[in-house]
């Protein structure tokens, strides 16, 4: 079972998203929150293995309570899965930076809600290609203090850089395989070695380090 916990300000968004998600016989949600410290606590206490995050809401907002619970090296740390009525919405971006592993429009399909739980909860980031190309492209593009070096790459081997490139480009497994002319096991395996050796949780975070060390250029 996969364990989810909701945080909305909105108590009918929180009812209708947990009564959408307790029909599926693979979904449990264990508890809802309202505000992103209530999220904090109820993570902490509940364990869930995937927190769909509101951004907007009182006493603290999604992206510190998601800076909080993924900042927690001591602590089980769930997926986050951001939900927001904005595609291009800033908070998006520092979230994405956060550590979350992707994020979903609210008034996306209920299908497509059911789906990207599954998706973050067996590792994988939820950022299609289309979505891939046009947030990231223009969150790579904003000024960063500490942005990281070129040279944080340099462990990588020169496929392992291909397949990054790749990824950050908008292609899943299945492309990737077709593009280099291998197996989509062997991708997935390049995949495993790049987050091993970069410590980064997922791809969402391999294609914002992609970005932001100049590997590919926004707008490519």
């Amino acid at each position: 079972m996969i364990r989810v916990l909701i945080a909305d300000d909105q108590a009918m968004v929180r009812q209708g998203f947990g009564a959408l998600l307790a029909a599926q016989p693979d979904l449990l949600v264990v508890g809802d929150a309202a505000d992103g410290a209530q999220a904090v606590t109820a993570a902490r206490h509940l364990d869930p293995d995937v927190v769909l995050m509101d951004v907007r809401m009182p006493v603290m907002d999604g992206l510190e309570a998601t800076r909080k619970l993924l900042g927690d090296r001591s602590a089980q740390r769930p997926r986050v899965l951001i939900l927001t009525t904005f595609d291009l919405d800033d908070y998006v971006y520092e979230a994405l930076r956060a550590g979350a592993s992707g994020f979903l429009l609210k008034d996306a399909p209920a299908a497509d809600l059911v789906q990207a739980v599954r998706v973050v909860a067996a590792g994988d980031a939820l950022l299609a290609p289309a979505v891939t190309r046009r947030l990231i492209a223009e969150f790579a593009a904003r000024p960063e203090r500490r942005r990281p070096r070129p040279t944080d790459l340099a462990g990588l081997t020169p496929r392992e850089t291909e397949v990054l490139r790749l990824i950050a480009r908008g292609r899943n497994n299945t492309e990737i395989a077709a593009d280099l002319v291998v197996a989509e096991q062997t991708v997935k395996t390049h995949v495993g070695r790049i987050l091993a050796k970069l410590g980064l949780r997922d791809r969402a975070q391999a294609v914002v380090l992609a970005y932001e060390t100049g590997l590919v250029a926004a707008g490519e």
